[in-house]
């Protein structure tokens, strides 16, 4: 293995200088290209997608786009290159002179002087014809296809940029990354709605498990979160879950994301809620920077108008009843549409790793949640219970002392007062953007009776 002395120097040896050739066309990202401030006519090359051609008697308009931005870059040619395999959908390469465009729609074109087709598509078969305005539940026909679209490459751009702002967050706020398993032997929310593992191949012994114990899919993080707060102050995961909920509606998925915390010294709710108000401010001003076109054509296209729903004012609200959606969403609205934290939920109703505050007949644990316009819960945290003989207790009353007697051992060795949180990513592009379904904010949703590809 190198040493780290040896891996630089060795990374520093290391040479591209090619042999010297005449000067190839400078490669470029379609979103470079329209950012260029000298356009002096240097030689570019550009690889991309047709999404528009026009023809006309001297000149043929290309406009090209290859998923790095909204806008897509406008190619002008000599009539001669007009193809009937230039066609929407297929894929091209061209080189030519980046110029300024005498167009007040754009700042610069590509005057080509090399077209190659590289894949022909047939338009005519091809499920998305040009300027046709396909809603997002015909696009969800098509897993394999609908990230051509405009409006889910802007969704999955604006996803890309919510998750490195989430990484830049926690990383500025000295957070360390925790990669927490997938595979699990623990059951976090209690909830039993688990994917088991087990090998496609038929094991020798079929009364054995592959791992001695029974395995699942992870639901969530947050007890490996916890082992690692003992050494580190502040952890952080972002990684998938999985609920087997056998449900299709509009709020659930079988496979998403979460982004979870865990924070060591945190005595108060208040100080859990100050990073969960700052890691949603810090996201979404950074999309909203740097995404601009494309959360725009989310508002104005996809959820122009966002419908809120409303609630008759009777009684919705009972002591010790969990609060459902329908109650999340009437809380915001009441409270102005704007996000809601709601503190300190009945005992019985919430996991036995929560902190219990002895408050009396009412019995409540130090738990938030955060609810959002148009979604409800995104965020849920809690103090967790760091004192031995309270966890002991719970664990005893629900009969999980001896599964959980790891958990029991980090309080027996340096336990520290601590609390974290989780959100759901999904449910948070959600949110920001206003797509009613969750289904259209993943790349490849998997719910009940649909997993394509």
């Amino acid at each position: 293995m190198f040493g780290a002395r040896c891996l630089l120097r060795a990374l520093r040896s290391c040479t591209s200088a090619p042999c010297p050739r005449p000067k190839p066309s400078a490669r470029l990202s379609v979103r470079d290209a329209l950012g260029a401030r000298s356009t002096n006519g240097e030689r570019v090359k550009v690889q991309g997608w047709i999404r528009s051609v026009r023809s006309q008697k001297e000149v043929l308009f290309l406009h090209i786009n290859d998923g790095s931005s909204l806008e897509s870059l406008q190619v002008v040619a000599d009539s001669s290159f007009d193809s009937r395999e230039l066609a929407f959908g297929s894929s091209v390469e061209v080189q030519g002179q980046l110029v300024k465009s005498p167009s007040k729609k754009q700042n610069v074109e590509l005057k080509a002087e090399k077209i190659e087709i590289v894949g022909n598509c047939d338009a005519k078969a091809f499920p998305f014809k040009y300027k046709e305005r396909h809603p997002l539940e015909y696009l969800r026909q098509y897993p394999h296809l609908r990230c051509r679209t405009n409006a889910l490459g802007s969704i999955l751009r604006i996803r890309s940029e919510a998750t490195a702002a989430i990484h830049s967050f926690f990383k500025d706020s000295g957070f360390v990354h925790i990669h927490t398993p997938i595979i699990t032997s623990n059951d976090c929310e209690g909830a039993g709605e688990l994917f088991q593992v087990e090998p496609s191949s038929k094991i020798k012994v079929p009364e054995e498990n592959f791992f001695n114990v029974p395995a699942f899919l992870t639901v969530s993080g947050q007890l490996h979160l916890e082992v690692m707060s003992g050494a580190f102050t502040q952890v952080f995961t972002f990684g998938p879950t999985f609920r087997a909920e056998n449900s299709q509606s509009r709020r659930h998925l079988a496979e998403f994301y979460m982004v979870e915390a865990e924070i060591s010294f945190v005595e108060s709710l208040q100080d859990l809620m100050q990073v969960m108000e700052g890691l949603f401010k810090t996201a979404t001003m950074m999309v909203l920077s740097n995404c601009t076109e494309d959360v725009e054509l989310c508002h104005k296209f996809i959820a122009p108008g966002q419908k809120i729903r409303t609630y008759a004012k009777k009684q919705l609200f009972n002591w010790g009843v969990d609060l459902h959606t329908e109650h999340e969403k009437y809380l915001v609205k009441h409270c102005g549409n704007i996000p809601v934290f709601v503190i300190n939920y009945p005992l019985a109703l919430k996991p036995f790793y929560m902190r219990d505050n002895e408050d009396g007949p009412q019995h409540t644990v130090a738990a938030v949640d955060l609810l959002v316009p148009g979604v409800g819960e995104l965020f849920g945290g809690s103090l967790r219970e760091e004192r031995y003989h309270f966890l002991e207790q719970r664990l005893a009353r629900s009969g999980l002392t001896e599964a959980y007697q790891w958990y029991l051992d980090l309080r027996r060795f340096g336990s520290v007062p601590h609390g974290g949180f989780g959100m759901g990513f999904e449910r948070y592009l959600q949110c920001i953007l206003g797509i009613d379904n969750i289904k259209d904010v993943i790349p490849f949703p998997r719910f009940t009776h649909s997993c394509v590809l």
